[in-house]
């Protein structure tokens, strides 16, 4: 069964009376509308008779109202259209710091072409006060654009009286009322709004059209030029479609306005007693009288939302705050009401809406319930006895695999601190940024070691184990040792997963183990809020015989082991975005043991080596330069990913991880501008499991390559060429 809906607030569903109307202008009506024969007839009165029900709706003239593609251009139109309009007046902006980011983002783009913004404070409400308001208008001040009501936590902000305040001050006043239209009255007369942005996914249109409000004398720079579209505001071809939808969602707005807002609220109060009074220690953010009817946001103290959120099965909901491995990202509209991080950290939004039902409600407040008492009780035995061929693991975690590692900037700060021991035997530590250490026992053995661990990258338990395993061993390979045994590092929910799903992940270790020729020897478990596994790994390497990543010499070739992608197809797993073969071909890259190349590289010499893992390539890569005082020169066109990737990543499907890889790498890295900003991120990808990356003499690179080939290593590709130190570290052409 689907989970209840309870997030409308992020969109709606299509009503069914809107998709009603819309069908014929999927098949039957498809003229232009600018054309003059009988097929643009049609489209042009239904864009016209729909810009009626948007006018009526508003409560203003239907000249008054452009078309577009949803909120987001609305409200850039509106704001970029009066900056640059009226920039002879002047350039002064004000907001406020609770804005939905197509406004704040639009101002920052603004400040950044000679405009001051300034963002009002809100108060623990997150009301904007009116007095500080009066305090910023200054005699070049030309736009306030202040939000209707609050997509977070649902507070009403008091147009009415902003809006007396700027016009008393000859300045326009823009509200984007995505989230009011539907909920409460919006007139413009009524509240005194120059300029109005309206998103139609909001409140049961289709997704990708929105309107704008601008009152009659008010003159904005252009936004898309073209043609003479809706009266030579916004040029394009009218999506008649959705523009007919959105029309018709107006116009259920217009005659059910009291009758949805009534229903919801009745939901939404209901949802908030069960919940107030089973925990008292909850706290409801947003005003407490003007707020939204539809909308509560909960704090629940000393836990985490996506935690909660991932428990909650049968409930679909919004997170106020993500919780990863470095740091709490609060959403910037608790952040300025300045909820306590206790509190911000366990924020959850549950929003109902037109079709939500007291069966529902009733449902999801017990099933809340269920899930924050037993997050709550650390102690308790497994909530449920969950049914162990439909766990998948992923979602019970926060972060994926190595893209859940302290940022880069981070760690390396903290390395910094920590005193350089002076063993002599320590034949390799931290200076060399390797990621296994080595200590001389004597003349003919060095013992080598690392741990590695990370939360799960698949959701098949087994296949976890294994992954994780094949992960840890690799740092011994690429030093060039032979791993002697391994200890498990477990940090395991057992509130929230059975015991036998441990079970699971230790014996996919011990199958790789076994590949490996060594024994798995007990090791070290602490009871977490997410799964995470690895291994500490012991072998031996000749003194005379490591490998480190700081010995690349100007010449070598660049050879990598396994193609690129595994950190983007997991967080594409996660969300249920890939087909099977896709997800068993990720499996699969990631399970190759990296023995066999490091075997080959052994037998044939190579200068430096290094895996690839949760750096991503250019951060591993950048080491091995660092240290070996050389530069690279990579070809992009030569380097495997593994298939989708890029599909993945221009659909904004990248782990944080990888994004704190790029922010790391950039000021070391000269990309060619053919180099797309997808191809950058694809390129920082924090990988796990990843390929070994091999600098060799060039006179040996065929040999090695052939090799390579003969133990069974399947993906390998000569990348680029190590060059004699410049000012930067590594070009990519």
């Amino acid at each position: 069964m689907k989970a209840i809906y309870l997030d409308y607030n992020a969109t709606t569903p299509i009503d069914p009376a809107v998709s009603q109307v819309m069908l014929p202008f999927l098949y039957e009506h498809f003229g232009n509308p600018s054309s003059s024969h009988e097929y643009g007839a049609s489209t042009k009165k239904a864009v016209e008779n729909a810009r009626k029900s948007v006018a009526e709706m508003l409560g203003c003239s239907v000249d008054e109202i452009v078309f577009t593609s949803g909120g987001s251009e609305a409200n850039n139109y509106a704001i970029k259209g009066v900056a640059y309009m009226l920039r002879e007046k002047g350039n002064h902006i004000i907001t406020t710091q609770i804005e939905h980011p197509a406004v704040l983002e639009v101002c920052k783009y603004l400040e950044q072409n000679g405009f001051q913004v300034t963002y009002l404070p809100v108060d623990m409400y997150g009301t904007v006060n009116l007095d500080d308001l009066k305090k910023s208008i200054t005699s070049r001040t030309i736009l306030v654009s202040i939000m209707h009501a609050n997509n977070e936590v649902g507070t009403i902000e008091p147009v009415r009286e902003i809006s007396k305040i700027a016009k008393s001050h000859d300045v326009l006043l823009h509200s984007d009322c995505a989230q009011s239209i539907g909920k409460i009255p919006v007139k413009v007369k009524d509240l005194g709004i120059d300029l109005l942005s309206i998103a139609g996914h909001k409140f049961y249109a289709p997704k990708g059209v929105g309107a704008l409000y601008v009152r009659s004398g008010v003159k904005l720079e252009k936004f898309v030029h073209g043609a003479d579209h809706e009266m030579s505001r916004r040029a394009g071809t009218e999506n008649v479609l959705e523009i007919v939808g959105l029309g018709k969602a107006c116009q259920l707005v217009s005659e059910n306005l009291s009758r949805d807002a009534e229903h919801m609220e009745k939901l939404r109060d209901l949802l908030e007693e069960y919940l107030k009074n089973t925990f008292s220690d909850g706290q409801i953010n947003g005003h407490p009288r003007d707020r939204l009817p539809n909308t509560l946001s909960i704090s629940f103290p000393d836990l985490e939302a996506n935690t909660i959120l991932a428990e909650l099965k049968g409930v679909a909901a919004s997170a106020g705050a993500a919780c990863h491995s470095d740091q709490i990202d609060i959403s910037h509209v608790l952040t300025a009401m300045k909820v306590p991080q206790q509190y911000a950290m366990g924020t959850i939004r549950l929003s109902v809406g037109r079709f939500t039902t007291e069966q529902e409600i009733e449902k999801a407040y017990k099933e809340i319930k269920k899930v924050v008492n037993h997050l709550k009780d650390s102690t308790s035995i497994p909530m449920i006895q969950l049914d162990h061929e439909k766990i998948k693991l992923t979602q019970y975690t926060h972060g994926l695999g190595c893209a859940c590692k302290l940022r880069p900037q981070l760690l390396e700060k903290v390395l910094q601190k920590i005193p350089r021991p002076s063993d002599q035997k320590i034949l390799v530590g931290a200076e060399t940024s390797d990621d296994a250490a080595v200590y001389q026992i004597d003349e003919e053995t060095a013992i080598v070691q690392t741990v590695d661990f990370f939360t799960p990258i698949v959701d098949d338990p087994f296949q976890f184990g294994a992954i994780a395993a094949v992960n840890s061993l690799s740092d011994v390979y690429a030093m060039g040792g032979k791993p002697l045994f391994a200890l498990n590092v477990v940090g395991f929910p057992s509130s929230r997963l059975p015991i036998t799903v441990l079970e699971e992940i230790l014996s996919g270790a011990q199958s790789i183990a076994d590949k490996a020729q060594i024994a798995i020897i007990g090791g070290h478990t602490v009871d977490d809020t997410e799964p995470k596994f690895g291994l500490a790994v012991t072998g031996i390497v000749h003194p005379s015989h490591i490998i480190r990543n700081n010995n690349a010499k100007p010449g070598d070739s660049l050879i990598l082991t396994k193609p690129l992608g595994t950190g983007i197809l997991s967080t594409a797993l996660k969300q249920g975005l890939l087909e099977k073969y896709l997800i068993n071909q990720l499996q699969d890259t990631m399970l190759v043991l990296n023995k066999a190349a490091a075997e080959a590289m052994q037998e044939i010499g190579v200068n430096s080596c290094t895996d690839v893992t949760g750096f991503g390539l250019l951060g591993h890569l950048l080491e091995m330069m660092e240290g070996s005082k050389t530069t690279a020169v990579i070809e992009i066109d030569k380097i495997k990913f593994l298939p989708e990737v890029d599909s993945m990543v221009v659909g904004g499907i990248v782990p944080g991880g990888t994004r704190d890889n790029f922010q790391y790498t950039q000021p070391y890295v000269e990309y060619a501008d053919s180099v797309s900003e997808n191809r950058k991120l694809m390129l920082n990808d924090a990988q796990t499991s990843g390929g070994l990356l091999i600098s060799v003499n060039n006179q040996k690179v065929q040999i090695l390559l052939e090799k390579l080939s003969a133990y069974g290593v399947k993906d390998v590709m000569e990348i680029g060429k190590v060059a004699p130190f410049s000012n930067i570290r590594i070009k990519v052409v």
